[in-house]
């Protein structure tokens, strides 16, 4: 054993990383989907796109969430998925920060579709948001043996080798 913080302990935290954050991209991204005008509206409220870009985001967002969700759940290109979700969550963070330097007060977006009316942005949201863009950088960078379909492709590849 190499002790406690060996490849092993570090699949299991990969693990659970990616099987949370997967979640919440999951959870978060299927009201907006089912509900797209109100999600535009989200967006639109930060003021940071053009008109013309709000309703392809609004389409567009939810189903990559959705996508890049279920890859973390799977484990299936798993630190892709965190690349992506690392991604957006730089983004989501940069604009939250950019409403709360403009003072607006205003829902985040994020869950409120799904039935969390006060999800005000706050300073808590950004520091939610970079935790979740920590955990995206774990799985990127320290889940080298990740526990899924990856890892289960990667048995089946030595077998046949």
């Amino acid at each position: 054993m190499k002790g406690l913080w060996n490849d092993s302990t570090r699949a299991w935290i990969g693990l659970a990383a990616r099987l949370y954050l997967g979640g919440v991209f999951v959870f978060a991204c299927l009201h907006k989907i089912a509900h797209p005008g109100g999600f535009a509206t989200d967006i639109a409220t930060y003021g940071l796109l053009p008109s013309a870009l709000v309703n392809l985001l609004a389409i567009a967002l939810p189903w990559i969430e959705l996508g890049t969700g279920a890859l973390l759940i799977l484990g299936f290109r798993a630190r892709a998925a965190a690349f992506c979700v690392a991604g957006m969550m730089a983004m989501f963070t940069a604009a939250l920060i950019l409403a709360l330097a403009k003072g607006l007060d205003i829902s985040c977006g994020c869950f409120a579709a799904q039935g969390i009316q006060d999800d005000p942005i706050s300073i808590s949201t950004v520091f939610r948001d970079l935790g979740w863009l920590a955990l995206s950088l774990y799985v990127i960078f320290l889940d080298r043996i990740p526990l899924g379909v990856d890892a289960w492709l990667a048995r089946k590849g030595k077998a046949h080798a």
